[in-house]
């Protein structure tokens, strides 16, 4: 079962969350057999959706990684509520490993 983590992203910024993922006994992801595949999206039903940057931080077997969208993806998204998720695959396993809703916060300077 995936991780609830609710975020909020300021529109028209740089936005980066590292998340550190263990297993039910507290023990780390080894993340180096996994790819990460992260997105955000309008709604659980949408056909479109905007992909994360993913990156492993730090040693694979200590289990963190990051998500990060640049200013202009962040300013292409309209205001309000977003559903995203965070999962890890290989060839043969896919882990839905994080989830939760991003509120885009409106921009005035631009």
């Amino acid at each position: 079962m995936a991780a609830i983590q609710n975020l909020v992203i300021d529109q028209g910024t740089t936005f980066s969350r590292t998340f550190d993922l263990t297993d039910a006994n507290g023990v780390p992801y080894d993340l180096s057999e996994y790819t990460i595949v992260a997105q955000i999206r309008r709604g659980y039903a949408s056909n479109s959706g905007l992909q994360f940057t993913t990156a492993i931080v730090g040693a694979a077997e200590n289990g963190s990684l990051s998500i990060s969208l640049t200013a202009a993806e962040t300013l292409s998204l309209k205001y309000g509520r977003y559903v995203y998720d965070i999962k890890l695959t290989t060839s043969s396993e896919h882990l839905r490993v994080i989830e939760g809703i991003i509120t885009i916060t409106p921009t005035v300077t631009r």
